[in-house]
């Protein structure tokens, strides 16, 4: 390139697409663009995009509209589950350039090399889904406190309301030899923190090697994945993004309690509370099932934190159904609720099945389960009060961070710099849900990291 072209990124979405857009950015930088903020008016724009909520078309169409306006002659690419479901949809919104799938993220320099000798708008590189088989590697760093490391894409669920399998593809993995060696990189670069990130890492080891175009049996699990990945030097934790109940095993539950580097923290998704409901979503377990794994984290580490995903107004759910979902987490031991609106995704079963709940009811027993996402948060927070925590700092006044059962805390006093690990006592709880804590020279015995 005659000039050096800058480029900014947009994320919409999960963990895994920020480990994937900061991949894409360290391919942009090694071909001589420049990463810039958004903000700054860039020459060209990537836009990541999510498809998990009926509001994918509006957040792009949102995005698309602002680099416009910061760089109006900007090239604008778009990319993500929403571009590998939707790509027509995506190139007819003004101002769009080129929409790349799912298999053809990865080549994105390559495609924008092509994209800055033409003239064209709207154009589409997007294949078809079922050809993808091989696992591209992702990881984040220098944009975050921690890293988000990729170990497994795509879904072979059926799940009667996801899009994701369509705009993924099949389970697929990287080796375990692959992440150790990354963990490696990323500890020596400074990193404390790893998250592993997938779309169904529980399914981990799935299609890690494909021989003759088909994906062979599992060549490993997870519970070998966390058990190598517990031993790499200079990584201070890693976090489990999210993992089914079904996979979240006993095995895999009793190692993160005596691993030297895994966090007291699982989030695991429920969706629904009742059994009737699970059975149209095809979710692979019941509700007893997710009772019986929730009581064995308490029972091997009191201390974990646990986070539930949640759907509300699936269709057929009726107030009974909602009321079953209800009671079992409020009794529960678990630390916090991600509650999701059900919104009617295209192509997918669940779309067409009778009994749709109004919408205005979908919300307001979203709002019923937020509201006890805050009571449970609160309670675990105040729990913890007068123990002593680890805690990596991040970027912020006052400073602050997550302990490793992820209670979220304010340190006032503290001058220590974004990125340092170091106990913390958890003093109180403010009116507004704040943890503030002190920093301390040591942890003790009793609440060890």
């Amino acid at each position: 390139m005659a000039t050096p072209k800058t480029i900014a990124f947009h994320t919409l979405g999960c963990k895994l697409n920020f480990s994937e857009t900061s991949s894409l950015a360290r391919q942009f930088r090694q071909r001589g663009y420049t990463p810039v903020s958004f903000q700054s008016g860039a020459d060209i724009y990537l836009i990541n995009t999510c498809s998990v909520t009926d509001r994918a078309d509006q957040k792009c169409r949102q995005v698309v509209r602002r680099a416009l306006r910061l760089s109006p002659n900007a090239k604008i690419v778009v990319t993500g589950c929403y571009a590998q479901l939707k790509p027509e949809e995506i190139a007819a919104i003004p101002g769009v350039d080129l929409v790349l799938g799912a298999a053809e993220k990865f080549r994105a320099a390559d495609y924008v090399e092509q994209l800055e000798k033409s003239t064209d708008k709207g154009l589409i590189r997007a294949g078809e889904i079922n050809r993808i088989n091989l696992f591209e590697p992702a990881w984040s760093f220098g944009d975050r406190t921690r890293s988000f490391l990729k170990v497994q894409d795509g879904c072979d669920y059926k799940c009667t309301f996801c899009t994701i399998p369509r705009a993924r593809g099949q389970s697929r993995s990287s080796s375990i030899e692959d992440l150790v060696q990354a963990a490696e990189q990323l500890a020596a670069a400074g990193v404390k923190e790893i998250v592993l990130t997938g779309v169904n890492i529980g399914d981990f080891g799935k299609g890690t090697e494909v021989l003759e175009g088909r994906r062979q049996p599992h060549q490993a699990l997870f519970i070998d994945l966390i058990r190598a990945l517990d031993e790499v030097e200079g990584i201070a934790r890693y976090r489990i993004s999210s993992i089914e109940p079904n996979l979240c095993t006993e095995e895999i539950i009793a190692f993160v309690a005596s691993a030297k580097r895994f966090a007291p923290h699982f989030h695991m998704p429920l969706q629904s509370g009742s059994n009737a409901i699970l059975r149209k979503m095809r979710r692979r377990y019941t509700a007893e099932l997710y009772v019986e794994r929730v009581q064995l984290i308490k029972k091997y580490m009191p201390h974990a934190c646990i986070g539930v995903d949640v759907i509300s107004g699936f269709p057929g759910e009726s107030e009974k159904h909602f009321l079953e979902t209800y009671q079992l987490l409020h009794s529960l031991e678990v630390s916090y609720l991600h509650p999701f609106t059900y919104s009617e995704r295209p192509n997918t079963p669940a779309a067409a099945m009778p009994g749709q709940v109004p919408f205005a009811e979908r919300q307001n027993r979203t709002k019923q389960l937020q509201v006890l996402s805050e009571k449970k948060r609160r309670s675990f927070y105040q729990a913890h009060l007068g123990q002593i925590r680890p805690v990596l700092l991040e970027h912020h006044q006052p400073a602050g961070g997550f302990t490793d059962n992820y209670i979220r805390v304010e340190l006032p006093e503290t001058t220590l710099p974004a990125g340092e690990l170091c106990p913390v006592l958890l003093r109180s709880l403010t009116a507004d849900g704040q943890v503030l804590a002190s920093p301390q020279k040591e942890l003790t015995t009793e609440n060890p990291g």
